[in-house]
């Protein structure tokens, strides 16, 4: 399908190693002048649902600075947008879980906020798992790693006890694909 909105000008407002904000002005589908923002990332959003034989699962928790608030999530971070999706899957499931897997299945591809932004997330679920230690970055000495049921995380989420997008969808799907 053809884009109905044509961009007059963008300017950069804000850029940092994650984000860049830009003000695109644009004549929308109608033919009348107005402002877009648009919130660009650097990385893509990776989840990951790590599931053992006893259908355990992990979850991390941290303070998320721009909610003010504690949060509990599947095991996530970002991957370079050049880089494999599963790649930096394996990646973060290690860093933060010190968990490895030998199965991987993709659960979910997905644009996180499409109205003012283009981060693109995906999730996997990580099967057949070997444990090991992890290895944290400086932002995420706070984390805390916790098992438990998954039948407790998909609680957790139906509960709204569980907020983090890509934890939800991951959990969701998870839940439908295993009939758990």
């Amino acid at each position: 399908m053809q884009n109905p909105w044509k961009t007059l000008s963008i300017k950069d407002i804000y850029d940092n190693p994650w984000i860049k904000v830009e003000e695109h002005q644009v004549l929308n589908p109608a033919g009348g002048e107005g402002i877009y923002g648009k919130v660009h990332f650097k990385n893509k959003a990776i989840g990951i649902v790590a599931l053992d034989e006893q259908r355990n699962t992990w979850l991390v928790g941290q303070f998320r600075y721009p909610l003010n608030e504690w949060s509990w999530e599947i095991p996530e971070g970002g991957g370079s947008l050049a880089s494999n999706p599963l790649e930096s899957a394996q990646r973060e499931l290690k860093e933060e879980t010190g968990i490895t897997a030998k199965k991987w299945t993709p659960m979910v591809r997905t644009h996180l906020s499409n109205s003012v932004s283009d981060e693109e997330g995906f999730v996997f679920l990580a099967e057949e798992l070997t444990y090991g230690m992890a290895a944290l970055e400086d932002t995420e000495a706070d984390l805390k790693v916790k098992k438990l049921p998954f039948a407790e995380a998909l609680q957790m989420v139906l509960d709204g006890n569980i907020t983090d997008s890509l934890s939800v969808m991951g959990i969701l799907r998870v839940a439908r694909e295993l009939n758990l």
